[in-house]
């Protein structure tokens, strides 16, 4: 029996994957860590964005990778092929989608996560309680009570879809999980906004409701829900015989940033019986800004809130939660028993709600450690002051594009988003953002307003000041102009030909 095992373990020698020479691997680490804090440190000094070249795209390309490679070849075609041409969010002139800046104190968090590389789908272990300190944060944040529960998730799309499951759970009893969503399922019918975000859509349909069954509300001249109109659809809904169960309101509509009546749409809820969730994506992080706090009133109401940490929260991606008032409710959605998932008195399996009776993931990653590190590093007066100031921001480009006559401004600015456009055709401006999107120096979006083509500013990053609006503002102009005095340009801006 000893021959056969010294056999078997001559026979797959080597087969840990730690390093051999911890020596270079600790000299190669450190100075991947100075090189990416350096990227960070120095990120004005490259493009926000860049297009990836033929070449670059066809070099990253190969076959499955049999053999070992040397850790620093690897890391090599990582700074050659990748790092110059992500997304480019980090940069304070990136102000294209909601998308966070992240923070090198969240980096450091998310590596020693890896280090420890816990799974925080149950058990007994100090990376689950650090988790709940986070529920507990937020459940004080946004007044809830004791009994609620919490749980990070990949964004606010999955906390969405979690919501619609809890509520569907709630309206139909837990054992619609078992049988189905039957008759009685298929009269559920949801309500939200024409300016909510697309994800709830995308929720009914993957929670087997279809959807068909979310009416989607008329706005109003702010771009909020129309609470009279909402009333009055469920009123006739319910008198041809479908069972409203959800309204989803948002906090920070995707567009332009608006804030639905939360109030109101909390007391029609109560009255009705209906479960409220809210879509707070970024705009729930309002909370942490006393100045912008009062625009989320009736949020405490809310039967549950998604939000997530990597948008205003400066979290590196991704870090999703929800919040749901009743824990219990929560837990009947998604709890189920299994002999490998016993709970014991004592030991590793010791623990009564883990967090895989919160949620469909039984594998999940340490998201709350880089949440825990940038809320105790910063605080949160700290961050919601970086909040007031994003807001203040766009303000500032407001101001910009109505002082300027070759500029129009699309949609009121309520919290940090900004549209507007130059004044000329819908295909010009479309132009125009992929120009500055390719020139390096900027990185806005673009949506639809009322038929109009909009350049969308979304103002996130904690590191952008003054100086990158005025080169958005400017980039704008400089490229309206050739655009539409029918000079192309043809060839690549200086910036981007530079790199």
């Amino acid at each position: 029996m000893n021959e056969i095992i010294r056999n078997t373990q001559s026979s797959v020698a080597h087969t840990s994957l730690d390093p051999q020479d911890w020596n270079e691997f600790r000299a190669l680490a450190h100075r991947m860590l100075d090189e990416t804090i350096d990227g960070i440190a120095n990120v004005r000094a490259r493009p926000v964005w860049q297009p990836i070249p033929d070449d670059v795209r066809a070099a990253i390309k190969s076959d499955v990778p049999r053999e070992a490679s040397d850790l620093a070849d690897v890391y090599r075609e990582f700074t050659e092929h990748v790092a110059p041409y992500a997304t480019g969010n980090v940069h304070p002139g990136f102000m294209g989608w909601v998308h966070g800046g992240g923070t090198a104190v969240g980096m450091l968090a998310e590596m020693l996560a890896a280090g420890l590389n816990a799974n925080l789908g149950g058990r007994d272990h100090m990376p689950i309680e650090v988790e709940r300190q986070i529920v507990d944060w937020m459940r004080r944040l946004f007044a809830f009570p004791e009994s609620a529960s919490g749980i990070f998730v990949t964004g606010t799309s999955m906390a969405n879809l979690m919501a619609v499951l809890v509520a569907r759970t709630a309206a139909l009893g837990r054992l619609a999980r078992q049988h189905g969503i039957g008759n009685d399922g298929a009269l559920l019918t949801a309500y939200t906004s024409r300016a909510a975000h697309g994800c709830v859509s995308r929720a009914m349909d993957i929670a087997g409701l279809g959807t068909d069954a979310l009416r989607k509300i008329e706005i109003d001249a702010d771009h909020r829900i129309d609470v009279a109109a909402l009333r009055a659809q469920i009123a006739v809904d319910r008198e041809v015989g479908f069972k409203p169960f959800l309204v989803v309101a948002s906090a920070g509509t995707v567009d332009i940033g608006a804030i639905d009546d939360l109030k109101g749409i909390a007391a029609l809820c109560r009255e009705e019986g209906i479960w409220f969730h809210v879509d707070g994506a970024f705009g729930a992080l309002a909370i942490l800004a006393p100045e912008l706090a009062s625009q989320l009133g009736g949020i405490e109401l809310a039967d549950s809130i998604a939000l997530d940490f990597h948008k205003w929260g400066q979290v590196p991606y991704d870090a999703g939660f929800l919040l749901v008032r009743d824990g219990e409710q929560h837990r009947q959605a998604f709890a189920q028993p299994a002999a490998y998932l016993s709970r014991e008195a004592r030991g590793l399996a010791a623990g009564a709600v883990w967090p895989c009776d919160l949620g469909p993931d039984l594998s999940r990653g340490f998201r709350a450690l880089k949440t825990w590190f940038t809320l105790k590093t910063f605080g949160t007066d700290r961050l919601g002051a970086l909040i007031t100031r994003s807001c203040a921001l766009a303000k500032y480009l407001e101001a910009r594009v109505q002082a300027e006559p070759r500029l129009e401004l699309l949609a009121p600015v309520n919290l940090n988003i900004v549209c507007f456009r130059y004044r000329a055709g819908d295909a010009v401006n479309r132009e125009i953002v992929a120009d500055v999107q390719e020139s390096g120096i900027s990185a806005p979006s673009s949506t639809t307003l009322n038929g109009k083509f909009a350049i969308r500013a979304a103002i996130v990053n904690h590191r952008t000041e003054e100086t990158d609006i005025d080169a958005l503002v400017a980039a704008v102009l400089e490229f309206g102009d050739r655009r539409s005095g029918g000079v192309i340009e043809t060839e690549a801006p200086p910036l981007a030909a530079a790199q």
